[in-house]
C-alpha cells in the first residue's frame, strides 16, 4: 500500500497505533482484513480533506463523538465537512465517531482510545452520566480539549458548549403549540429520546415553563428512552396514546417523528400541533408533506464553526479570552423547509 502521506498522520486519523499502521503500508502479515480497510479509509479521508483546505496554516486533527440516531450525525457531519475547509489560521482534519445505540462502555472506550492516541480536541455529544463527564474531565487533565455539542456536561469536563439554548428553544416551541392548539383542554405528549441528555431535559423545563404560565388548560405527558430509534419510540408512543385518549398535540425534543405519526395513525389519533427539532432530512420532508407542523433549528455549521474557533483559542491560535455565543433558535414551516 502505497501513500503521500506520513505514516503518523495516518496513524492519528485511522486511531491506529504507528506499528500497526507500519505493518499495513509495508503488507506485513498478522494484520487483520478490518485494520487494513481503516487504513486505507483513513488515506481516503485524508486525500479529501487535503483537497479540501489546502492545509495552509498548523493542521489540527480533531475527534467527533456522537451518540445520536443517523439522521443527525450525519447533518452534524456535513456541517463539519463543510465549515472546515475554510477554518483559519490552521487547517482542520476530522475522524468521525457516530452510532445509533451506543452503549456507556463502548463510548467509554472510544474517548479512552483518543486519550491513549493523542487529538487535538474532541467535540462530544453524549450523556450526561458520571462515567463520562469523568472521561471527559480526564481527556482534559490530558490537555485534549472537549467541547459538548447540543447536549452539554458539568464545566469541568469541558471548555466550552456549542449549540443553542435549548431552555429558549423548548419555550420557544410551548409558545408556538399552545397558540396554535387553541382553547380547547388536552393533553402535549412530550417526546425525548433520553433523560440523559442534559439538552432535551432543558427542552422539557422550559417547554414545561411556558405551558404551564400562559396554556393552563394544556397539560403535558412525558416519555423518553426510545433514543431517536423509531421502533423504541414507536411502541412508547402507542402505549401513551392508549392510556391518555386526551393527547392531542406533540412537542418532539428528541425524535424519531416518523415513529410517532405512525403511533398516531395506527391508533385513528389526530394531533392538532406537532412540534419538532432539526432540519435533518427525515424532517424536512415531513415539514413540506404538512405532516409536522413547524421545526425549532439552528444552524448546525454555526456550531461546527464555533467548535473549531474554541479550539484555536485553546491552542493559543486565537485570543485566550475568545467566547462564542449560542445558536439563534430559527423556526422552520412548511413554506420554507429547507432554510
Amino acid at each position: 500500500m502505497k501513500s503521500r502521506f506520513p505514516l503518523k498522520d495516518i496513524a492519528l486519523q485511522a486511531g491506529l497505533s504507528l506499528a500497526t499502521v507500519d505493518r499495513v503500508m509495508h503488507e506485513r502479515d498478522g494484520v487483520r482484513a478490518v485494520t487494513r480497510a481503516r487504513v486505507a479509509a483513513a488515506i481516503s479521508e485524508l486525500e479529501r480533506q487535503y483537497m479540501q483546505s489546502g492545509l495552509a496554516g498548523q493542521r489540527l486533527v480533531i475527534d467527533v463523538v456522537m451518540d445520536t440516531p443517523q439522521r443527525f450525525s450525519t447533518a452534524v457531519r456535513h456541517a463539519f465537512e463543510a465549515e472546515l475547509p475554510g477554518m483559519r489560521p490552521a487547517s482542520f482534519l476530522a475522524r468521525f465517531h457516530a452510532a445509533e445505540t451506543m452503549s456507556e462502555q463502548e463510548l467509554l472506550s472510544i474517548l479512552r482510545a483518543i486519550r491513549r492516541r493523542g487529538s487535538h480536541g474532541v467535540v462530544l455529544k453524549a450523556a450526561s452520566t458520571p462515567a463520562i463527564a469523568e472521561s471527559a474531565a480526564q481527556l482534559m487533565a490530558a490537555r485534549i480539549p472537549v467541547v459538548t455539542l447540543v447536549t452539554d456536561l458539568p464545566e469541568n469536563a469541558r471548555i466550552g458548549y456549542v449549540g443553542m439554548d435549548n431552555r429558549v428553544a423548548g419555550a420557544t416551541a410551548a409558545y408556538l403549540l399552545g397558540r396554535m392548539a387553541g382553547e380547547r383542554p388536552g393533553k402535549v405528549l412530550v417526546t425525548l429520546s433520553s433523560r440523559l441528555f442534559a439538552g432535551e431535559d432543558e427542552r422539557e423545563h422550559g417547554f414545561r415553563d411556558v405551558l404551564a404560565q400562559r396554556f393552563p388548560h394544556l397539560s403535558v405527558l412525558g416519555i423518553s428512552e426510545g433514543f431517536g430509534v423509531d421502533r423504541a419510540t414507536e411502541r412508547l408512543v402507542h402505549d401513551a396514546l392508549e392510556c391518555e385518549p386526551s393527547i392531542r398535540a406533540v412537542y418532539s425534543a428528541g425524535g424519531g417523528n416518523r415513529a410517532i405519526l405512525k403511533a398516531f395513525a395506527e391508533a385513528r389519533r389526530d394531533c392538532c400541533v406537532f412540534a419538532a427539532h432539526d432540519l435533518d432530512q427525515d424532517n424536512i420532508g415531513l415539514l413540506a408533506a404538512g405532516k409536522i407542523t413547524f421545526v425549532i433549528h439552528h444552524d448546525l455549521r454555526h456550531d461546527a464553526r464555533s467548535a473549531c474557533q474554541l479550539m484555536l483559542a485553546y491552542h493559543r491560535m486565537l485570543p485566550p479570552d475568545f467566547q462564542v455565543a449560542p445558536s439563534r433558535v430559527a423556526i422552520a414551516t412548511p413554506f420554507e423547509p429547507t432554510l
